[in-house]
């Protein structure tokens, strides 16, 4: 296996934290990757993949167990049973961004909204990633992944995933455990060919992130263009040459609560359907009829709400800083907190952990952190 000279973690990182763990493998190719995991896994070894470190907050002690990178790379054409569509089997190591670049001069449609997006094809369906209403649910089919109970590599379909609102059951939720401990070794997605001519925008929240108003069709190259654009601007699109982007990206879930809890807030905070506000249909076998057709059961549907608007109205403000601190809210988004240059994991620590004690005072509601972390308490 090619094991190196274990490298600090705050360097592999986008938010800059985590020393160097006892051990470093680098996998470039599935055989590696797939050989390093059951040597990990054999040995008992304490460990964890790393792919763009864009959604991972490393503690300050060294990790002691063995980090593995993921490097692999590559994209397979591979035919749809659909008409009009073109799959892509991409391997888990492959740029998220490279890819989306690599579909828009296909004429590929279904994951350009997802510009700009930093990390890796493999971690994307681990928290179901998305942008302004598009998911990659939406044109996922299937994963190659690795057991590590079994040491088996297997094809499992989209559906066994568990796809949620960034989450799967692979997912490494704040104090819980995956349901289901894998690793991804490949990803195929299913899109629609639109060639240069584009397609119309459909989704709500793209259409205001784009400001279309009419229902022409729009070059996929333009849309990644003003998403691209959008993100640079928020401070989410990785730039050595501005701090904001040294971040782990949002850094707190915009929160899914019930209808309910939803009503305490102020009306004036943006919310979301989780899911489709649909009529329900009673069905009565026509044997069972007897005239009478029961009035339909109240369902209590979730909300998701705006985790930033939630922070600035706690009193926590663009760039804000706690005393002597190297970690800041970021002056473009009030969701990322950033490295402003030297921070250690505790300073950052100690920020979300600022952040959540206001907004829990002031709203009864505990905002959870998005990244994975290791070696990390809030």
């Amino acid at each position: 296996m090619p094991e190196i000279e274990p490298l600090p973690l705050a360097s592999l990182t986008t938010l800059q934290t985590g020393a160097a763990p006892t051990r470093m493998i680098d996998a470039h190719t599935t055989v590696e990757l797939v050989d390093a995991l059951r040597g990990v896994w054999a040995d008992g070894d304490e460990w964890f993949v790393l792919g763009g470190g864009s959604n991972l907050f490393v503690g300050d002690e060294p990790f002691e167990g063995t980090v593995i990178r993921v490097l692999t790379s590559g994209i397979e054409k591979l035919p749809s049973p659909h008409e009009g569509r073109t799959r892509l089997r991409v391997q888990a190591g492959h740029n998220w961004d490279d890819l989306v670049a690599f579909t828009v001069a296909e004429g590929l449609a279904g994951v350009e909204a997802m510009s700009g997006i930093p990390g890796t094809v493999g971690a994307a369906p681990v928290q179901n990633v998305g942008a302004y209403g598009q998911e990659i649910q939406e044109t996922l089919v299937e994963v190659e992944w690795i057991d590590e109970a079994t040491g088996d590599v297997t094809v499992a379909a989209a559906s066994e995933l568990g796809l949620g609102f960034r989450t799967s059951v692979l997912k490494h939720h704040y104090g819980d455990v995956p349901q289901r401990r894998a690793v991804i070794l490949s990803v195929t997605l299913d899109l629609a060919e639109v060639g240069d001519a584009g397609r119309q925008v459909q989704g709500a929240q793209l259409r205001r992130a784009l400001q279309l108003e009419g229902d022409d069709p729009v070059p996929l190259a333009w849309v990644r263009d003003q998403i691209l654009a959008t993100r640079a601007a928020k401070g989410m699109l990785l730039n050595p040459a501005d701090a904001d982007t040294r971040s782990a990206g949002s850094f707190f879930q915009n929160a899914i609560v019930s209808e309910a809890f939803a009503r305490t807030l102020p009306p004036e905070c943006p919310r979301w359907p989780v899911t489709p506000d649909l009529d329900a249909v009673t069905v009565i076998p026509l044997e069972r009829f007897d005239g009478y057709v029961p009035a339909p059961v109240p369902v209590q549907k979730d909300v998701k709400v705006s985790a930033a608007w939630l922070i600035e109205q706690a009193g926590i403000r663009k760039g804000f800083a706690l005393p002597r601190s190297r970690a800041s809210i970021s002056t473009k988004h009030a969701l990322a907190l950033t490295n402003r240059g030297g921070a250690t994991a505790e300073e950052v620590a100690e920020l979300a952990r600022f952040v959540q004690g206001r907004v829990q005072a002031e709203f009864g509601l505990v905002l959870q952190p998005e990244p994975v972390l290791v070696g990390v308490n809030l």
